[in-house]
């Protein structure tokens, strides 16, 4: 069996308002309805996201999760290390229900403790895995199909990386 290798596909963002966080926020959302219309509630993908402490991590996730459909309070995870959503793609032929799972790994001393709270069974699970804080759950972590990394520069705007490392990622991002 062959292997797939894709190089990665690297897009370079600059955000200088929340507006612009909102808007690449939905249209990432569009492309992942898109996969889930097409795929099936076997879409399994995992986006990273990487940036210090207060960069607007939580903040994209909240729009992103909202323009996917998630309805109520979208909370951070950071205490609770994952939060679940479940959406309904109506348009879906029959109607396809996504699983989606928000990490946030910031609070972990060891990296062990991901495979402690049992989460290797989630990552094979069909679904939209969102993970803040990659880098605490080490080598544990399966790879990422797409990494979305924040920076703040010193006149508080952001740049952002968009970097896909599979074709499902390379699909989220080329669309």
């Amino acid at each position: 069996m062959a292997i797939e290798v894709h190089p990665a596909i690297v897009k370079s963002l600059h955000w200088s308002s929340e507006d612009q966080t909102r808007a690449f926020a939905e249209a990432l959302a569009q492309q992942v309805k898109k996969q889930v219309h097409s795929a099936g509630p076997e879409l399994n993908a995992s986006i990273h996201l990487r940036g210090d402490l207060g960069v607007g991590k939580t903040t994209f996730v909240r729009y992103f999760l909202k323009a996917l459909g998630v309805e109520g309070r979208i909370k951070s995870p950071t205490y609770a290390v994952v939060e679940p959503y479940t959406v309904n793609d109506s348009d879906a032929q029959p109607s396809n229900t996504i699983s989606i799972w928000h990490f946030d790994f910031y609070r972990f001393n060891d990296p062990d403790e991901w495979e402690e709270a049992g989460f290797r069974e989630i990552f094979a699970s069909p679904g939209l895995k969102l993970v803040e804080w990659p880098d605490k759950a080490g080598q544990h972590l399966p790879s990422a199909d797409l990494v979305v990394a924040i920076e703040l520069t010193a006149d508080d705007e952001r740049r952002v990386s968009v970097q896909a490392l599979t074709p499902a990622g390379a699909r989220l991002v080329n669309a």
